[in-house]
């Protein structure tokens, strides 16, 4: 980067400057999220007001809460890309995690719909017949990651006389739960415990039959904390592509 004059700082003051321990400017040096600072002749490092830019972006990105589907890795990925100086890139890698935070929410809400429609005892008749790439393309779920919940037990598919698998409408619409209960970080084993009573009885209240080893959730309170952790998510990745565009003003 091509960069404007700029006022200097030792490591005490900037993080200071960011509200953080000096040892966290260290790591965040060590693990790429600001730029290497020059040095002076006795081994002192000289940030500047570049490095307080990237600190804050950083701290935007660590904020997030969602570790699944890869969006943590990518959040964390453009503040990377700061750092290499490709700033253009860098925010579109943030609007692209914007999309996808987008998709989870709608997913997140598509399956409080459905618990919600379970709960009123509406049953949706209608016999889809799938075969597991049209699924993984329909629910963009990878077959690697169907294959593995199946193994596991969260969903046993029926197969045909030709041993090809077929989903129904009553297996996506259980997909999609499972789905979006792992973007809100439930264990396979807490998913498979709530899905074993619901199917050992049809009956069972799906308020209470959701139980992790920390607390007692159902699955509408689950995905309305990711629906909230998602929102909080998107504000933070409206506030680092403001700062992106900043960053793009001052520094060339």
């Amino acid at each position: 980067m091509e960069v404007i004059k700029m006022n200097t700082y030792k490591t005490s003051q900037i993080a200071a400057i960011a509200g953080i321990h000096p040892n966290t400017v260290r790591l965040y040096e060590e693990w790429g999220m600001i730029s290497k600072p020059e040095r002076q002749k006795n081994g002192y490092r000289i940030f500047t007001d570049l490095h307080v830019m990237q600190i804050k972006l950083a701290r935007y990105a660590f904020q997030t809460e969602i570790l699944q589907n890869g969006l943590k890795k990518k959040i964390i990925k453009v503040v990377q890309t700061t750092t290499k100086g490709d700033i253009d890139q860098a925010i579109i890698i943030t609007e692209e995690y914007i999309e996808q935070l987008q998709q989870e929410r709608y997913n997140a809400e598509e399956a409080i719909k459905i618990v919600q429609n379970i709960l009123a005892g509406d049953d949706d008749n209608n016999i889809v017949s799938m075969k597991r790439k049209e699924v993984s393309d329909y629910l963009n779920i990878s077959m690697d990651t169907l294959r593995n919940w199946e193994m596991n037990g969260l969903i046993q598919i029926k197969r045909k006389e030709n041993g090809y698998r077929v989903y129904t409408n009553n297996d996506i619409k259980r997909l999609k739960i499972i789905r979006a209960l792992r973007c809100a970080n439930y264990s396979l084993g807490a998913i498979l415990r709530m899905l074993t009573k619901l199917s050992q009885n049809p009956d069972t209240d799906i308020l209470e039959a959701l139980n992790t080893p920390e607390s007692n959730e159902d699955i509408i309170s689950a995905c309305d904390r990711l629906i909230a952790s998602i929102n909080a998510s998107e504000r933070n990745a409206h506030k680092m592509i403001k700062l992106l565009y900043k960053m793009k003003m001052l520094f060339k």
